[in-house]
């Protein structure tokens, strides 16, 4: 039972970082979007 639930933890910490990772960039992209008025909202702010 112990090794089910190791395999089960190391399987959801990866599923939690790759979301992280994809959430992080997209965050970071929509941010620099803002910042330097990007396309992001289909126009050049600036």
């Amino acid at each position: 039972m112990s090794e089910f639930f190791t395999t089960k933890r190391i399987v959801i910490l990866m599923i939690i970082i790759i979301l992280g990772i994809v959430l992080g960039r997209l965050a970071v992209r929509a941010f620099l979007n803002i910042m330097l008025g990007g396309s992001l909202f289909g126009g050049d702010f600036l």
